[in-house]
């Protein structure tokens, strides 16, 4: 008697919704962002799933800005406005994509002062707060059909669905949107969720957390975890014993501090300069 196999049921795959990733977070806050965009036709079920989650705006209200434009103010929490805003903007001549991002409390602040002051609409000053924040090489990129790319040197798989479709400037470490970890070999893995990015290195999410919002150092099993804030994002990597070991010495023998040993090391390695620069060429 044979046995039947049953299929295993297909796991249910998230929602891609960028293909295209530019990192400007070296860039002087509040302009240092990371510009995701999309080339595909917009799900706009999945994009206001992923973006209510990492917003914590109600989803009806996101899937309402997404296809109607507009802002969402965050609700004041007692006597003091603790979160600025979201907008949406949409073209409707359809010459530029879809283009969504927050504003903090500062922001914000000076928004309503154009409002008071020139007489324009929340939504207009809110673009023209964002906007000049950004770095002047994004701000002249924007005004370029795509951001100025050139399609013949991009992948098939991105250009077959023609122009950018939407773009959301983003901050946030979510479930949704990866960010880097180098590690000890070189290899560059995505993570996305604390959840997930703890589990990859072997620690609690606490751990986890602590370390991207405060950065520093963190011993996992005789290796170290190194977390460096720079304009409010955290960029992450993971050195071996000979790679930590390297750098106690260098703390011993040059009083340099733990970070910065690290550092060194990490520029001296050749596996994890070759990681980066094939990076770097992929997002050039």
């Amino acid at each position: 008697m044979y046995k039947i196999k049953k299929r295993a049921p297909n796991k249910e795959k998230p929602p891609v919704l960028y293909n295209i990733i530019e990192d400007y977070t070296e860039f002087d806050a509040p302009g240092n962002v990371t510009l995701c965009a999309m080339t595909e036709e917009e799900d706009v079920e999945a994009h206001a799933c992923v973006l209510a989650e990492s917003y914590d705006i109600p989803r009806e209200v996101m899937r309402r800005l997404l296809t109607e434009g507009g802002i969402y103010l965050y609700p004041q929490e007692g006597a003091l406005v603790t979160r600025g805003l979201f907008a949406c903007r949409i073209d409707r001549t359809s010459s530029a994509p879809k283009q969504t991002w927050v504003l903090d409390v500062m922001q914000y602040a000076e928004a309503e002062q154009f409002v008071r002051s020139y007489g324009l609409t929340l939504e207009e000053a809110a673009a023209r707060v964002f906007y000049r924040t950004l770095p002047q090489e994004l701000q002249t990129r924007l005004e370029q059909t795509n951001l100025g790319l050139d399609y013949a040197k991009l992948d098939r798989a991105i250009t077959r669905a023609g122009d950018i479709k939407y773009i959301d400037f983003r901050k946030d470490w979510s479930t949704h949107f990866k960010r880097l970890c180098i590690m000890p070999d070189g290899k560059l893995i995505p993570t996305g969720s604390l959840e997930e990015f703890a589990k990859l290195h072997g620690i609690t999410v606490e751990q986890a957390r602590v370390l991207i919002e405060q950065g520093g150092t963190l011993e996992v099993e005789g290796e170290v975890l190194a977390c460096q804030i720079v304009n409010d994002q955290p960029s992450v990597a993971r050195f071996n014993r000979n790679q930590y070991a390297k750098a106690k010495e260098l703390v011993a023998t040059k009083g340099l501090h733990l970070m910065d040993a690290l550092s060194e090391v990490g520029l001296s390695d050749p596996m994890m300069m070759r990681a980066l620069k094939r990076q770097e060429q992929r997002q050039s």
